[in-house]
């Protein structure tokens, strides 16, 4: 049921409800959290890399590839005697200790040579856990082929599986772990930053009310601090940022970070009608309209019957059909739906009494009707 949820939002976004204020200010204010400047922009050019690399996880308890099924493991392994002075012929592997697997990362901006890194392990062949394994030495290469990390070390696996002859228990997903700090940085990547001819700073959620905000707050501070103006909106995804003279960028972006602003958004309602998880936006907006939900029951019931021929007959036994149909119809209330703010709209959805699969098919159908004054996006 979405009453509980539905009631916890209404509770915590009561303080949302419009109400006549004397300033621009204040109805700002009111519009959001109030959140620093760095949580919700980033800088044009500071972004991360994803590497990928082949490897082999060893020492796994008879858990791994089935080398027959997986040649691409049986290859690899080979290949990594061979380079070890071991010559083994192929046929004369049979080890399910081994598992060949994909190793994902992500290069942060402006880490050095020497640092670590996370990374992700996942099985590529049959291998049915990665539990205890080892990840031998791996290399990471980027987008343009170019070798940026070396992965070794312990998988940790948070699922597990167990197995008998008549049952199988498996618990979250053991063929994918992590190797913390498993990844040392052997390449770094070009300092852009120093180079940068202008700093712009671009929202995670673009949007204008938001990029102005932003740019008056950072112009507000740099008048004070350094007489003069620091920001540009361009755009509602970016911000223009003028760094003062001697200061050095780091410095500037480092003091603006911290700047309060008050984000906003459009409205919007998320659907996601796999799970039933129904998520309305604080400026969420329902015209008046009137809502009835009944549901209809239809049951299929197949009961069979064998019918015997007479005794010392020449006749077969046939099985005769017997269905059974039985149509229940719900009850549907008729409730008048008026959301002028988020409390209001929730509290009419109570007042119906549905599930989430009635809830999503109510602000479909309110959308098509037009009284939805908000973003649908449906999942």
């Amino acid at each position: 049921m979405l009453r509980p949820l539905a009631l916890a939002l209404a509770l915590g976004m009561a303080a949302l409800a419009p109400t006549l204020m004397p300033s621009s200010a204040a109805a700002d204010a009111m519009a959001g959290g109030v959140t620093r400047i760095k949580d919700i922009t980033t800088l044009k050019g500071m972004r991360e890399n994803q590497l990928v690399g082949y490897g082999l996880v060893v020492g796994l308890a008879n858990t791994g590839d089935t080398l027959r099924n997986a040649p691409f493991t049986e290859q690899s392994l080979t290949s990594m005697l061979d380079r070890m002075g071991v010559n083994v012929g192929s046929d004369q592997l049979r080890a399910r200790n081994v598992a060949a697997v994909v190793v994902t990362a992500e290069l942060p901006p402006f880490i050095g040579r020497g640092n670590r890194i996370d990374v992700t392990v996942s099985a590529l062949g049959d291998a049915r856990s990665l539990l205890g394994g080892t990840l031998v030495i791996t290399p990471l290469m980027g987008a343009d082929g170019q070798i940026y990390a070396v992965a070794q070390g312990p998988v940790a696996v948070s699922g597990f599986s167990a197995a008998g002859e008549a049952e199988t228990v498996t618990q979250g997903v053991p063929t994918v772990g992590r190797v913390p700090n498993g990844a040392l940085i052997e390449r770094e990547l070009p300092d852009h930053f120093g180079n940068m001819r202008s700093l712009i700073l671009e929202l995670r959620n673009p949007d204008f009310r938001t990029a102005v905000r932003i740019a008056d707050a950072i112009n507000v501070y740099t008048q004070t601090r350094f007489g003069g103006r620091g920001a540009y909106e361009r755009d509602y995804r970016s911000i223009l940022l003028v760094n003062p003279p001697d200061v050095s960028p780091v410095r500037f972006l480092a003091e603006i970070g911290d700047l309060p602003v008050t984000p906003d958004a459009p409205a919007r309602v998320v659907l996601d009608e796999r799970t039933g998880t129904v998520v309305i936006g604080a400026d969420v907006r329902v015209s008046t309209v009137a809502v009835t939900h009944g549901n209809l029951t239809v049951r299929i019931t197949e009961m069979p019957v064998a019918s015997q021929p007479a005794p010392f007959s020449d006749g077969q036994t046939v099985v005769l059909p017997d269905t059974r149909v039985e149509v229940q119809e719900g009850e549907g209330r008729l409730a008048i739906l008026q959301g002028s703010s988020l409390q209001t709209l929730v509290a009419g959805l109570n007042q119906i009494g549905l599930r989430p699969a009635g809830i999503i098919a109510i602000l479909q159908a309110i959308k098509s009707a037009g009284a939805l004054q908000a973003d649908l996006v449906i999942q």
